[in-house]
């Protein structure tokens, strides 16, 4: 039996058929005998939607913290609707938030770090035979406040649970199928590598590849986690 951990980004849950799709990967996983926790992202251009719902509030400076409090409901709609169809193909699961999975963070708003996670609520959980699925992106600070990670925050906290629950895989999974040498969609001779370095990734992501966060990448070289793309 493995631990896995996998991350879905918000394409993969854009609509309901997408969402199954997911849930079918998850349960097959599952049936053979592993334990899942599942890392996902808001839906579609759910996170974009809803910062211009406060644009058209305050064009101006929204404040960060309320800006947290309403871009954490994107991951909680996500959540609960692939817990939902997981439970629909007949296995067991649970929804957390993040601060419910055990995310504690500093209190930068909008570009929190995370500090520490306590993994009791996780381990309960799949001590009880449950898959998890995890609202990325969030986290609770120490006055007891939402926070968010900042733009691809799921990765970073895939990697985080990962880290911290020592898992056996951790999977992102993206709308590409890997890796290139460049963006497949602009450059028709792009490359997809078998495998790549922790310190190239990180490069290719500070210059601008989405395929990984940055800061996720970090984390996982520092934790020593193998990333399956």
């Amino acid at each position: 039996m493995a631990l896995i951990v996998k991350k879905f980004g918000g394409s993969s849950v854009k609509d309901a058929k997408h969402v199954f799709n997911v849930a079918e990967i998850v349960v097959e996983d599952y049936k053979k005998g592993n334990d899942v926790i599942v890392v996902v992202s808001a839906q579609g251009d759910t996170t974009d939607d809803l910062i211009e719902k406060a644009v058209e509030i305050n064009p101006a400076t929204p404040l960060k913290r309320e800006m947290d409090m309403l871009l954490t409901a994107g991951e909680q709609i996500s959540i609960s609707l692939l817990a939902m169809a997981i439970d629909k193909l007949g296995c067991p699961v649970i929804s957390l938030l993040g601060w419910q999975a055990g995310f504690s963070t500093d209190s930068h708003h909008t570009k929190a770090r995370i500090k520490k996670i306590n993994t009791e609520r996780m381990k309960t959980e799949l001590s009880k035979g449950n898959i998890i699925v995890v609202a990325g992106f969030q986290g609770l600070n120490k006055y007891d406040d939402l926070t968010t990670l900042g733009r691809g925050g799921s990765d970073t906290s895939a990697v985080a649970i990962a880290a911290a629950m020592s898992a056996d895989r951790c999977q992102i999974y993206t709308d590409v199928d890997g890796v290139y040498t460049a963006d497949p969609r602009k450059v028709k001779t792009a490359i997809k590598m078998d495998e790549i370095t922790y310190e190239e990734m990180l490069e290719l992501a500070t210059l601008g590849a989405q395929v990984l966060n940055n800061r996720s990448v970090e984390m996982a070289k520092k934790y020593n986690v193998e990333l399956e793309v």
